[in-house]
């Protein structure tokens, strides 16, 4: 992997070492393997859904979590051998697995379903009023809230 030299950043930029420990976290969540598999959906302009592929999972065998903006969705369950099943194939897997996703800031966690072995958890970037955009008209008085 390729390493990048931020010292630019921190001459020319305020308050760059956010954007600093969001690369690192970014490199730090890239060395993750890629089970389970999961597709990261657009509904909307500020509404996404993560599905996940959790096929022999049942709700109570997932945990999701939100730690200040990381959304880490875990599963496991007890790994007892059934010595009565013998398999001749065995493609699905059912290990244990953790999953992280850095959230962009302002996005929050709607909702979580599992259903037919996908687990679906929706969000959405909900922008402050302080943040949106506004026109000020020409010759008018700005008065802020205290």
């Amino acid at each position: 992997m390729r390493t990048i030299d931020l010292s630019p950043l921190y001459r020319s930029f305020i308050g760059s070492d956010h954007l600093a420990s969001i690369i690192d976290a970014a490199a730090r969540n890239e060395k993750q393997n890629t089970y389970p598999p999961y597709n990261i959906e657009l509904l909307e302009d500020d509404k996404y859904r993560i599905t996940m592929a959790v096929a022999g999972f049942a709700r109570e065998n997932v945990i999701i979590e939100v730690v200040e903006n990381t959304l880490i969705i875990s599963g496991s369950k007890e790994q007892t051998p059934d010595e009565s099943r013998k398999f001749l194939h065995k493609g699905i897997s059912e290990r244990n697995f953790e999953r992280k996703f850095q959230l962009g800031d302002n996005v929050k966690v709607l909702t979580a379903d599992l259903e037919n072995g996908l687990l679906h958890v929706d969000l959405e970037r909900v922008v402050p009023e302080a943040k949106k955009p506004r026109r000020i008209e020409i010759g008018s008085q700005v008065i802020e809230n205290k």
